[in-house]
């Protein structure tokens, strides 16, 4: 590794601006020793380390066949389109690589040949989206649906021509030979390296807990990037949901099979039709509620929608059952609608304690049982699908150590290493906590207007060039309503356009203004001059009304833990240090953190998160800041 990592190695004329750093080859040889002798590896590599390829670089090395999990699409088609061609060009390695998504990212040409039988029935703007899309599909060789210009990617025409595990007729499909999800499975059983994402693990590790039939090959090695929000993924596909998106989808396909494969079966459209009524009335009831306990929706009498949805789901089975035999597809959505009936049934059955029973209600409603402690479950599940494991990103230690995420997932046995950031945060940046700021949790309208006071002069002294960062939506809406008003900078708001045209607008604009929520507080990635100053309004704790959290603090309770120590604490040191990295990107980044919450400084838990910040001078004087910012030609 040191050699491949030197400044006269191969990776140095093969990757822009490539500088030696200490800590990456460290990391590479602790990365290359784990994929030789098994076993698990936690690596916490900060902002600078370069800890893609301290991966890759070792991967690609050792020979054997490993497995790359991302937390986002967009570093997924970074690794492989980008990294990862580098890496093989610089090691003049021709290994066997390929790039494999879930099965939503794929054309799915028998549902597509679908949707074209039923294009009379689209707006013009669906039928102009169709177009293009049947045009992309004569031409496209892997079918992955990222390759289409033109068409938004939260169209909904999407879900009208890709498959889910659900509405896929699998064996029985007649376009089986032209599966796209069939091609890119085998790919990627036949290939050295797979790049995938946390999901698509996360469902193959779901498959093997119930025996069926897996989605990843099996590898040597499964190397994690971005792992601090792996077991949020992991415990979410471990459970069971059902969701108003789900019922509606299950009645328009069965009602457009009947049309194709049972011409004149008016019993399929009447029930199918009874579903959907009966599912937006249930996302009537709960609209805009955010997520919700399981006992408060049941008061709302969603208890009663969840009756009648069951009910009518038996009928819709038995009516598709009994035209089974004349195809495929009607017999698929006689088994889906049996399926989502017993899963209705099984989320009104008494709890049995292990898991914990929630509403989701921002888009719909989505039905979760979530277990409680994924971690119990998950580690022979890992071992099946490979037997050494790399988990790495900027964020996996609370306080220098690693108990929170490896008990999240239920290791024990594991080695842990941390390269700080090379980056010299004492000299790039300053730290600040206002003086007179109100308690959040005692005064939150007045603590608002006090971050908006702050924000203001941070925004002027800074010339622009500021995330403000909020915990909560409300905050969130209160905030930009006002400093759209006071500043004089443009202010882009979360909601106004996809995150990554934000992003690119705040880079264009060189003096703007970016305000959001927990989506911007990582995953965004500014360099330069167009960011010198981020101002987070609060500590980070989750809201306390979240029924996830609460039944793992009750679980934590009863095992004799302090939940706010074990759990809550951990979440948001980890929430809060993704919010701080995004200021110092480059080393020759300069700027400010502004965390306007006097808590940091008032209460003993304070202390474990500045110690958990990369180090960096303090002060609690907004004149300081503005000096600090004249020095660096704000």
């Amino acid at each position: 590794m040191a050699a491949l990592f030197a400044p006269d190695g191969p990776l140095a004329g093969a990757v822009a601006g490539f500088a030696p750093r200490p800590g990456q080859v460290e990391m590479a040889e602790a990365v290359a020793a784990a994929l030789h002798a098994g076993g698990t590896l936690l690596c916490e590599a900060g902002t600078g380390t370069g800890k893609t390829l301290a991966y890759l670089v070792p991967a690609v090395e050792s020979g054997r066949r490993v497995l790359v999990s991302t937390g986002t699409r967009a570093l997924q088609e970074q690794v492989f389109r980008h990294e990862l061609p580098r890496v093989l060009r610089a090691l003049g390695r021709g290994a066997r690589v390929t790039l494999l998504k879930g099965r939503a990212n794929y054309l799915c040409p028998h549902r597509a040949a679908v949707a074209l039988a039923e294009r009379h029935f689209l707006d013009r703007e669906g039928a102009e989206a169709l177009a293009a899309i049947e045009g992309w599909a004569a031409r496209t060789r892997e079918g992955d649906i990222a390759e289409v210009v033109g068409v938004a990617e939260d169209h909904p025409l999407w879900a009208r021509v890709t498959s889910t595990a659900d509405n896929c007729l699998g064996g029985d499909c007649p376009e089986l030979g032209r599966c796209f999800v069939q091609q890119a499975r085998r790919r990627a059983q036949q290939a050295d390296l797979v790049v995938t994402n946390h999901h698509l693990v996360a469902s193959d590790l779901a498959l093997r807990r119930e025996g069926v039939a897996d989605l990843l090959p099996e590898v040597d090695g499964c190397i994690v990037d971005e792992a601090h929000q792996f077991p949020d993924v992991v415990a979410e596909r471990l459970g069971q949901a059902v969701s108003g998106r789900q019922l509606a989808e299950l009645a328009r396909d069965a009602r457009g099979e009947a049309v194709r494969e049972a011409p004149g079966e008016g019993e399929v459209e009447a029930w199918a039709g009874r579903l959907e009524a009966q599912a937006r009335a249930a996302a009537a009831r709960l609209a805009g509620r955010g997520r919700m306990a399981w006992e408060d929706a049941l008061a709302t009498g969603f208890g009663e929608d969840l009756d009648a949805l069951g009910e009518t789901l038996r009928g819709l089975a038995a009516v598709l059952e009994a035209a089974a035999d004349r195809g495929p597809g009607l017999a698929r959505c006689s088994e889906r609608a049996r399926r989502l009936a017993g899963l209705v049934e099984g989320l009104l059955a008494p709890d049995e304690g292990d898991a914990v029973r929630w509403v989701e209600t921002r888009a719909g409603f989505v039905c979760h049982r979530t277990p409680v402690a994924a971690g119990s479950v998950l580690a022979p599940l890992a071992a099946a699908l490979a037997p050494a494991w790399v988990f790495t990103s900027a964020t996996l230690t609370v306080d220098g150590g690693f108990a929170h995420f490896a008990g999240r997932l239920g290791l024990e046995d594991y080695e842990a290493r941390i390269w700080p950031s090379p980056y010299d945060h004492a000299r790039q940046a300053l730290l600040c906590v206002p003086e007179g700021m109100p308690d959040p949790g005692r005064d939150p309208a007045g603590h608002t207007e006090a971050v908006v006071a702050v924000a203001q002069r941070v925004i002027e002294a800074a010339g622009g060039r500021t995330f403000v960062l909020f915990t909560s939506h409300r905050a969130l809406r209160q905030a930009a309503a006002r400093l759209q008003a006071r500043v004089r900078h443009p202010v882009l708001v979360q909601g106004d356009g996809p995150r990554a045209r934000l992003v690119e607008r705040f880079r264009e604009l060189g003096d703007a203004v970016l305000l959001g929520t927990s989506t911007f507080w990582e995953g965004v990635d500014v360099r330069g001059p167009a960011l010198s100053a981020v101002v987070i309004d609060r500590l980070p704790f989750a809201s306390p009304e979240d029924p996830l959290v609460q039944a793992r603090a009750r679980a934590l309770a009863r095992a004799g833990e302090d939940p706010f120590r074990a759990l809550h604490l951990p979440r948001a040191v980890i929430a809060l240090r993704q919010g701080v990295g995004r200021l110092v990107r480059d080393p020759a980044d300069r700027g400010v953190l502004v965390i306007c919450d006097p808590r940091l400084l008032t209460r003993g838990y304070g202390r474990v998160f500045l110690r958990s910040l990369p180090p960096m001078p303090r002060t609690r004087a907004l004149a300081e800041v503005e000096a600090f910012l004249a020095r660096e030609g704000a």
